[in-house]
């Protein structure tokens, strides 16, 4: 007896693990992060450089809308331009838009696709698995986006920014259901101690 409540206090104080299931998956994340990162890299204002430009995202409505508009910064800061905390100490003020900010699916099948296939009158389906000689997958992060200048001061207009734009993609194959390769997933990247960093 006392052996038998040994063994179900035991059982009974077992652990499990549960895992969270976030919206998009790392991979994902990185895709849409390379895009942002890609759209603003080659980003330059029609204004001297060196000017003061206050960033306005008030209008920058997007999942990972935050990296975009850092992305954003960093790439005015690189070019030569002065950050402005707000709009009174601005030179002109950068009024950024979304386009774009999300990812993009293609499968290509040659054969059969994966289905489902409705067994009844209610809701109930079956899922058929792919049956194919080959498919490709592509996975994209697109990312698009613009503005335009004004003077703080009056709000007259200083110039526009062109649609600014970026992809960052992925491609796996697979042949034959079983032996697949290419670029199954994003590395966030390596980085060398020391050279984590550089000076503009």
């Amino acid at each position: 007896m006392t052996a038998a409540l040994a063994l179900a206090a035991l059982v009974t104080g077992c652990a499990s693990t549960v895992e969270t299931a976030p919206a998009r998956s790392a991979t994902e994340q990185l895709l849409v992060a390379r895009a942002a990162d890609r759209a603003a890299e080659a980003l330059v204002l029609p204004i001297p450089a060196g000017a003061k430009v206050f960033v306005d995202d008030s209008y920058f409505r997007a999942e990972s809308a935050a990296y975009a508009v850092s992305a954003v910064r960093g790439s005015l800061s690189s070019a030569g331009y002065a950050l402005s905390p707000d709009k009174a100490q601005a030179d002109a003020v950068l009024e950024l838009r979304a386009g774009a900010l999300s990812l993009e699916q293609m499968r290509r099948v040659f054969g059969l696709p994966e289905m489902r296939i409705p067994i009844n009158g209610g809701l109930n389906v079956v899922a058929l698995p792919e049956l194919s000689v080959y498919s490709r997958r592509d996975r994209v992060g697109v990312a698009e986006f613009s503005g335009f200048l004004y003077d703080p001061e009056n709000g007259s207009p200083l110039g526009a920014v062109a649609p600014m734009t970026g992809e960052f993609r992925i491609r796996s194959h697979r042949l034959l259901i079983i032996v697949a390769w290419g670029q199954q997933s994003v590395e966030p990247g390596e980085r060398d101690v020391g050279v984590s960093w550089r000076q503009f």
